[in-house]
């Protein structure tokens, strides 16, 4: 018992006269319960994501580096200014009514040219009976040109309602044509008749009674003379 207490109290000197020790310890024991309370923090904690199950990084879309570039505008060189054209029309005149017409209608109110008549032909015809009988009788056309050279010349007879030529005849000079239609007897020149010269052409009519003149004489579309 003797041994025992004095253990202890050897033990309890030695602590008393050394109280760095009773530090040291403290700072043990604190340091134990610090690690084993971060220990039990971070086993309640969530776990964090980790690296690998992060997503992946957006591709974001290439930005052009510079804005588009624009085709250069052409600027008009640096001078007199330019002006638009106008129309020279002279303005249109007043109608009738006293208002101005425009110019399209000035243009339709214009009378439409026509091509002048062609000159009278220089051979004319006079148209005679040379001799009649019982149901018919013998015409003539006496064709003279008045032009310094040959001219072609052609007879139109309108003949009596029943009425027909029997036969046709230049007198002296070579022969033409002859037709008949629809009672409308027409003559052509064989040949064309000298400057100031004359020529008879005959015909024979039938079936005329006393009627002795045709309805229509023409030379060269003129009217013959004599009827």
């Amino acid at each position: 018992m003797s041994g025992t207490r004095r253990r202890s109290s050897r033990a309890a000197t030695a602590l008393a006269s050394s109280p760095w020790l009773l530090v040291a310890t403290g700072v043990v024991v604190m340091v134990v319960l610090l690690v084993v309370a971060l220990a039990a923090s971070r086993g309640r904690e969530p776990e964090t994501a980790r690296p690998a199950d992060l997503p992946a990084t957006v591709a974001l879309p290439d930005l052009p580096s510079s804005p588009p570039s624009r085709a250069p505008v052409a600027l008009p060189a640096p001078g007199a200014p330019q002006l638009t054209p106008r129309r020279s029309d002279p303005p249109p005149g007043p109608t009738p009514s006293g208002h101005p017409a425009s110019s399209a209608a000035g243009r339709d109110a214009r009378p439409e040219s026509t091509p002048p008549p062609p000159p009278p032909s220089p051979v004319t015809g006079r148209y005679r009976v040379v001799n009649s009988f019982d149901g018919g009788f013998i015409g003539e056309v006496l064709l003279a040109n008045a032009a310094a050279g040959p001219r072609p010349w052609t007879v139109r007879l309108v003949l009596p309602a029943g009425s027909r030529v029997a036969s046709s005849w230049v007198e002296g000079a070579p022969q033409g044509t002859s037709r008949m239609s629809d009672g409308v007897f027409t003559y052509a020149s064989g040949v064309d008749l000298d400057g100031g010269a004359s020529v008879a052409l005959r015909f024979h009519l039938e079936h005329t009674g006393e009627n002795t003149r045709p309805s229509e004489c023409a030379v060269d579309g003129a009217a013959c003379a004599g009827l």
